[in-house]
């Protein structure tokens, strides 16, 4: 499952603030589809969890659902389309996130938003999107974002134009 290639397409944006974050989660969740994977990687702080409560929002899923999986590794939300959002934070390597199942997980009738890969690139399907979030000051929050295939460079492109 690991992706060695270069991506398919790419795009960096800057959001100002953590409501454009979100919102920028919004717009993708609303575009999500059973199969779309979506690697997250970023330093604490960095916004991570303001754009997947955006996305979330977007597929559907009920605000008071969004939680952070951190202990479960793997939370499933039901919303316009299933939803699992993964944090492999506390995971140390490719064998601990075999032994949690995970990867059953990846490629079903389901959207998948994992953050912290990398930590653990490999867990990454040979086809997906990945938003590395950066802090660019107090608020705002650059997203260096990365297709890797045919439909994640669509999703991107209708994601962010």
């Amino acid at each position: 499952m690991s992706n060695a290639e270069q991506p398919t397409r790419s795009r960096r944006l800057v959001s100002p603030s953590p409501e454009e974050t979100h919102r920028l989660g919004v717009k993708l969740g609303q575009l999500l589809q059973p199969g779309d994977f979506v690697g997250l990687i970023g330093d604490l702080g960095a916004g991570k969890t303001h754009l997947v409560r955006g996305v979330a929002e977007g597929a559907g899923v009920a605000q008071s659902e969004v939680a952070s999986p951190t202990f479960a590794i793997v939370y499933p939300y039901e919303g316009r389309i299933p939803l699992y959002h993964a944090d492999l934070y506390r995971l140390t390597d490719y064998d601990e996130l075999y032994a949690t199942g995970f990867l059953d997980l990846v490629g079903g009738d389901h959207a998948m938003l994992v953050e912290w890969l990398d930590r653990i690139p490999q867990a990454a399907p040979r086809d997906f999107l990945r938003v590395t979030l950066r802090h660019e000051g107090e608020d705002a929050r650059s997203l260096d974002v990365e297709a890797f295939g045919a439909r994640p460079a669509a999703l991107l492109d209708a994601w962010l134009g």
